[in-house]
């Protein structure tokens, strides 16, 4: 039957073909940048704690299953408590054994944490995760979408699965240049994001506060990440070295374009919020963190959305977050459901904030920071 133990170091190479067998349906060798990258995530990040590593199945003929585990020192009304990121949970079909899976969940989710959290969970491993206890949280487990130039991100869809409709790009712009200029600002439309007005309010509905965005870097979004991170009952309990470490690894992201910091300030030339997303142009524009001082959360989003569409993205995606979720009424956004988030705990605070939505998840708080996301190793 194999037995479950904590992952070494001397696991990662096996770890990275059960990886290709799992995910790539092939038995194909693993690239030395692939291995090297799953060292850094489960033996080397500082997220990693002997407390709660990241667990491997073993049978007679190997590693037949892994499930990943991170520690997230969080608080709650200033009471410190630990948090067990789950992340990835792989099993060897081969393997003759169909409960690999569920033994690994069932063995992570019963460490000495106060909460379990997995914001990646498939539509398998959710359904897994209610068999155990674990609970979804729908305002937390959709994808929102507001389109900002469509014909460049229609034929930015069909390019990524037909590589020679790229040579359509340029007509795209011009397109959509027209169709923009067509555009009232204060006048939503579903599938097109008017430019910025003379007066630095946005074409989104709500936008009659202007704002300004002003670049800054990663240790500069670790302050005001800390900062409005303070409204929340249940975040993280991370020091300004730590959230700005954090930052800098999810910079790292190829196939997502250039990151993008912002800091958002109102009219009184007050900050009022931050935000750091992934910029291709043409492209879209992937949202890994935002906040926002209480009562600003629109004008913020109003800020990030029209950043990224000066800055040429054809649209922007983020993952929906409970404190988010109002300001996002009238801003003609789309939602969809590509992977959920759950929470495992018995810790009546813990679950009192998480219904009443005063929490802070996803994001940096997630495993959105991840190399494993938004890079190929070959």
């Amino acid at each position: 039957m194999g037995q479950i133990r904590p992952l070494t170091a001397s696991d990662i190479p096996s770890v990275a073909m059960l990886f290709q067998r799992a995910f790539r349906q092939t038995d194909a060798a693993s690239s030395t940048a692939f291995v090297n990258c799953l060292h850094g995530l489960y033996i080397d990040q500082p997220l990693v704690h002997d407390s709660l590593p990241s667990l491997v199945h073993e049978g007679r003929t190997g590693i037949s299953g892994f499930i990943s585990r991170h520690r997230l020192p969080m608080q709650i009304g200033g009471r410190a408590v630990d948090a067990a990121l789950l992340g990835t949970i792989m099993a060897d079909n081969r393997a003759g054994h169909s409960l690999i899976g569920p033994k690994l969940l069932k063995a992570a989710l019963a460490g000495p944490q106060d909460f379990s959290f997995a914001d990646t969970a498939s539509d398998i491993s959710r359904a897994l995760g209610q068999r155990l206890g674990c609970t979804p949280l729908p305002a937390h487990s959709l994808n929102w979408l507001r389109i900002i130039r469509p014909t460049q991100w229609l034929a930015d869809q069909v390019t990524q699965r037909f590589s020679p409709f790229g040579l359509l790009a340029p007509v795209a712009g011009a397109v959509d240049a027209l169709l923009r200029r067509r555009i009232r600002p204060n006048r939503p439309r579903w599938f097109a994001y008017a430019p910025l007005g003379a007066h630095g309010t946005s074409g989104v509905a709500g936008a009659g506060k202007s704002a300004t965005v002003r670049d800054i870097d990663a240790d500069g979004f670790a302050v005001l990440f800390a900062e409005f991170s303070a409204r929340f009952a249940l975040r993280p309990r991370w020091r300004s070295q730590d959230i700005s470490a954090l930052a800098r690894q999810a910079m790292e992201k190829r196939l997502f374009g250039t990151p993008c910091f912002g800091a958002v300030t109102d009219q009184r030339g007050r900050t009022i919020g931050c935000f750091l997303y992934h910029l291709k142009k043409g492209s879209t524009a992937r949202v890994l963190q935002a906040l926002a001082a209480p009562g600003s959360e629109g004008v913020v989003l109003d800020a990030l959305i029209a950043h990224a569409a000066d800055h040429g993205a054809a649209a922007i995606i983020g993952r929906t977050e409970a404190w988010l979720m109002q300001a996002m009424l009238g801003r003609r956004i789309a939602f969809t459901n590509t992977a959920s988030s759950m929470i495992h705990s018995r810790d009546a605070a813990i679950l009192d904030a998480i219904a009443s939505g005063d929490v802070l998840l996803n994001g940096l708080v997630g495993e959105q920071w991840s190399p494993m996301i938004g890079n190929r190793f070959e």
